[in-house]
């Protein structure tokens, strides 16, 4: 029998991970950082569901902080396993955990400034920068289309997700015994059409099929041509004296506006002296892109063919240091400044934000993707004051989205790539969504394919049958008591793990979490026992 664990991004959009066991090995795919609420963000701090120590291997789908977050976290929790990633995915995970683990330090040496004032505990960081920096060495590259085994009775193989570069989609196949299931995980879907990456590859099959659904039940706003809207917007900043704010992610949407920046500039189309990338990381990853234009789609390539890196401006200023970020803030018009975090929920665009929000001739620009509870989602569903670094800020400038940046296909592009692989899946596990949005893609799946899928809560597990199996095939010679047994015992495990989570959350939103590690310690110990 092998189980499937739902660890992260089930009912939420971030801290993916998920588990799969096939009763001699357990790997994760993913172990990614929870963003989003207060409550959300309250499990980085608490101890995993699982023993990290009895995890023999990783699978990391791509290097966006909710998918490899984590990470440092499980090695200094006893993981001694092997992380398997594409090349380009190591290079940005360089980059961007170290990072992590830095903006922790100092977010953590923030809040206790003022906790010793008041004489509260001291808090320490999930991990610190060295730390992620020492749990580098155990990533393992394996390209798009190698086939691999992992462990023994595990196969791995990578295809292009289309997302950002080196993202992928996983493609396992199981020993069950004497069978072998093909489970994949889409990991996050690109949005088609996007530039520097290609397009989502589509899957020839597979048993099982876990699926994001960040946008399981919208379509961008696509009115307009995504350039000549963004041509708009700063040629109208400009003229109103202000000053551009755009919160963009370090990896892959930092680097799609420097491309569309550099053709408008091309162009003449805009007219910008003061185009500023604050975030060192993003600077980084940007040159690691530069380094893979082996993975760029055909478009950029063509752009790129004198060999000159499109995603580098004429003119571009680079803010490197704390001090240069600071500088940018004593000017008042004329500038672009991108900087991260994407979600406006840490990093140096706090700082600009606090500085150009209260001003009517600014603009802010969203262009990613905002998860419920974060500054950037209560900017964009209208809030008129929030608070930054403990100063109440009244927001008078321009709020504008931009969806058709996004990295992540839409529910039209889900559903595309999912009606285009080889042969429908036996069943769909929709995840990495808002709850409503999971649930929503879910009943499109199986209305359009008339495939099984549901959108699983976390901590939820599925057994996962071989492909050919059924309850009678399991059971030849079951008489119908048995059958019916089995049946009523399948619903009892159900509902003891709905009381199980119950139990999980409710630990976690007391900040219990020594009481929950106990719990699910003597929880483990029954199980050994009655095993």
């Amino acid at each position: 029998m092998i189980n499937l664990h739902f660890y992260g991004a089930a009912g939420t959009v971030t801290g993916s991970c998920y588990l799969l066991d096939n009763g001699h090995y357990r790997i994760l795919i993913d172990c990614g950082l929870f963003q989003g609420s207060k409550a959300i963000k309250e499990r980085n701090y608490g101890p995993f569901p699982f023993n990290p120590a009895t995890i023999d291997a990783l699978v990391l789908t791509h290097a966006h902080i909710d998918h490899c977050g984590l990470i440092p976290k499980l090695y200094l929790g006893g993981f001694k396993g092997p992380v398997f990633a594409t090349p380009a995915t190591i290079e940005l995970a360089a980059a961007l955990l170290p990072d992590s683990g830095h903006i922790q330090e100092m977010e953590v040496e923030r809040k206790n400034r003022k906790n010793s004032r008041a004489g509260l505990p001291l808090l320490t960081p999930i991990y610190t920068a060295a730390q992620a920096a020492e749990c580098l060495q155990f990533f393992q590259s394996l390209d798009y289309q190698n086939e691999r085994e992992i462990l023994p009775g595990f196969r791995l193989r990578f295809q292009d997700a289309g997302h950002i570069l080196g993202s992928a989609i996983a493609e396992l196949w199981v020993k069950d015994g004497a069978e072998e299931i093909k489970i994949t995980f889409s990991g996050d879907l690109g949005n088609p059409g996007q530039p520097i990456v290609k397009d989502p590859t589509p899957i020839e099959s597979t048993d099982y099929l876990i699926m994001e659904s960040t946008y399981g039940n919208r379509r961008h706003n696509t009115q307009g041509d995504k350039i000549e809207l963004l041509k708009e917007i700063i040629n109208k900043t400009m003229k109103k004296g202000g000053n551009l704010v755009i919160p963009a992610f370090a990896v892959e949407r930092t680097q799609d506006l420097l491309y569309y920046l550099n053709i408008l500039l091309n162009q003449k189309a805009i007219n910008v002296d003061n185009i500023y990338l604050d975030s060192p990381l993003a600077a980084a990853a940007t040159d690691i892109f530069c380094r893979h234009q082996e993975y760029f789609d055909a478009e950029t390539k063509e752009l790129s063919k004198d060999g000159a890196c499109p995603l580098f401006l004429p003119g571009l200023k680079i803010s490197r240091t704390a001090e240069e970020s600071m500088a940018i803030n004593k000017i008042k018009g004329g500038a672009i400044i991108i900087a991260a975090s994407g979600m406006c929920d840490a990093g140096r665009i706090k700082h600009h934000l606090k500085h150009n929000l209260w001003r009517p001739e600014c603009t802010v620009l969203l262009v990613g993707y905002q998860a419920a509870g974060t500054l950037g989602r209560r900017l964009l569903e209208g809030e008129k004051r929030v608070r930054i670094h403990g100063e109440e800020i009244a927001v008078r400038a321009d709020i504008i989205s931009l969806d058709g940046f996004s990295a992540h296909a839409d529910r039209d592009g889900l559903l595309k790539w999912l009606k285009s692989c080889g042969s429908p899946p036996k069943k769909v596990f929709v995840t990495h969504g808002e709850e409503e949005a999971a649930k929503d893609f879910a009943a499109l799946v199986t209305a359009e394919l008339g495939v099984p899928a549901e959108a699983p809560q976390w901590l939820a597990t599925a057994r996962l049958l071989p492909a050919k199996a059924t309850l009678s095939s399991v059971l030849p010679e079951a008489p119908a008591a048995q059958v019916a047994a089995a049946v009523e015992a399948e619903a009892v495990y159900q509902r003891i793990l709905v009381q199980l989570k119950a139990m999980v959350d409710a630990g976690f939103a007391n900040h219990d979490y020594g009481g929950v590690q106990r719990k699910l310690q003597q929880i483990a110990a029954l199980l050994n026992h009655q095993i």
